[in-house]
């Protein structure tokens, strides 16, 4: 047993101390603080336009569509939209707008469109200003707008942008979604 002798010999003179009765719990550990919902509007909005970013997605476009309503809406929809049945809450002008901004923005606008009503106005232009001189946000607006959850029907505003601008008819939100006051 030499182990035991060299043990016996480190500790030498050591003797244990004596109890005194008491027990000595570990102090408790704070609980976790809630997050706060918000951490301000700025941080908010950038969670937004990301999360919607990916939403709309990046579509190219195979053919450059008019006018669109969403399977199962009622055929009088896009009538009633081009009639101007509904009244325009909000407008977006992408005029100078990079593609990358431009659904940026697109995306933003949409979010928040929703809450204000039903029908925006989106003028993405003719593409006059293109390098080439063809549009090429005409054809990527009206392909993402297709392809956004939110959006039930579109088509060219025939007065104030004819094929420079589109109406577009946005599904309401939900009951009970909080307001985005951005």
């Amino acid at each position: 047993m030499p182990e035991e002798a060299d043990f016996r010999q480190s500790v030498g003179d050591v003797k244990p101390l004596k109890p005194d009765g008491r027990h000595h719990p570990q102090p408790p550990k704070p609980s976790p603080r809630p997050r706060k919902p918000s951490q301000g509007p700025a941080l908010h909005a950038a969670a937004c336009q990301e999360i919607l970013q990916h939403q709309i997605g990046w579509f190219e476009p195979a053919h450059q569509a008019q006018q669109y309503a969403r399977p199962g809406m009622p055929a009088t929809t896009l009538k009633r939209l081009r009639q101007g049945n509904w009244p325009v809450c909000a407008q977006l002008d992408l005029h100078g707008y990079t593609r990358h901004q431009a659904q940026d923005a697109l995306a933003l606008f949409i979010h928040r469109a929703r809450h204000r009503g039903q029908c925006v106005k989106v003028i993405h232009g003719k593409g006059f200003g293109s390098p080439q001189g063809e549009p090429v946000l005409k054809k990527l607006v009206r392909s993402w707008l297709q392809h956004h959850p939110d959006v039930l029907a579109f088509c060219e505003a025939e007065t104030g942008g004819g094929a420079g601008s589109l109406l577009v008819l946005l599904r309401r939100p939900p009951a009970g979604e909080p307001r985005d006051e951005g």
